[in-house]
């Protein structure tokens, strides 16, 4: 028998199992709702998160294959080693959320049409007011030429988006986000679906019933606090 696209209903923040998506487009499980900070954080708790179109209806996905990366594992090759050590590029955490989140929405080159519409970026921001959501920011003196944010779950940070102005910006991001994540006990970061530019950093593919696993060992999990005051991020 067909699997069935579920309609969620908007008076309930309830999710059908993540194990129950359709095969095309593969990891399509549900459609419909809102992207109320409850339901959105009920979705990360179970391994779904949002993914459409601007003036499509929102759709919410759990692909088979899930990227990921424990923070201690981040890949640094020898040049950007050699960046680190030499950039004057500065990093912080959660100094400018919105202005992060705005940078990923823009097109990019390849990819002429943003997923991050106004209700995303809406939606996120009211997820970060609540201390849930947050972002790294890599400065060029006081210009904003790189980050990424995402949602933190227990001791797993699930990424949503990165961008760059300038070269190895958004690697600088992705490193800094590992090494700091790590000082606070951070266990896993999610980065969804692979792409070359992660598999560069270390990122490998897990499955859905892995990464489900991980979530239940490590969403209970409550990091400092402090892990995500606004500060500067130094790398080793």
């Amino acid at each position: 028998m067909p699997k069935q696209l579920t309609a969620l209903s908007i008076d309930s923040i309830q999710f059908p199992d993540p194990n129950n998506t359709l095969d095309d487009p593969e990891g399509l499980l549900a459609i419909g709702g809102d992207l109320s900070p409850e339901r959105l954080l009920n979705a990360y708790q179970h391994a779904i998160f949002p993914w459409f179109s601007d003036g499509e209806p929102i759709l919410w996905w759990s692909p088979a294959e899930r990227a990921v990366i424990q923070p201690q594992q981040v890949h640094i090759s020898k040049s950007m080693a050699k960046f680190i050590r030499q950039t004057s590029l500065t990093i912080t955490v959660n100094h400018r959320f919105k202005d992060v989140v705005s940078a990923c929405a823009q097109p990019r080159k390849k990819q002429a049409e943003t997923w991050i519409s106004p209700a995303i970026q809406s939606a996120y921001y009211q997820l970060h007011l609540r201390g849930v959501a947050h972002s790294v920011e890599v400065w060029d003196q006081d210009q904003l030429v790189g980050g990424l944010y995402g949602v933190n779950v227990g001791a797993i940070f699930c990424g949503e988006s990165m961008f760059h102005q300038q070269t190895n910006a958004s690697k600088l991001a992705f490193i800094a986000l590992s090494q700091h994540f790590l000082r606070f006990q951070g266990q896993l970061i999610d980065c969804q679906m692979m792409t070359e530019h992660l598999q560069s950093l270390g990122v490998t593919a897990n499955t859905r019933l892995a990464f489900i696993k991980q979530l239940d060992q490590y969403k209970g999990t409550t990091i400092n606090s402090t892990c995500w005051d606004k500060q500067t991020i130094y790398l080793k």
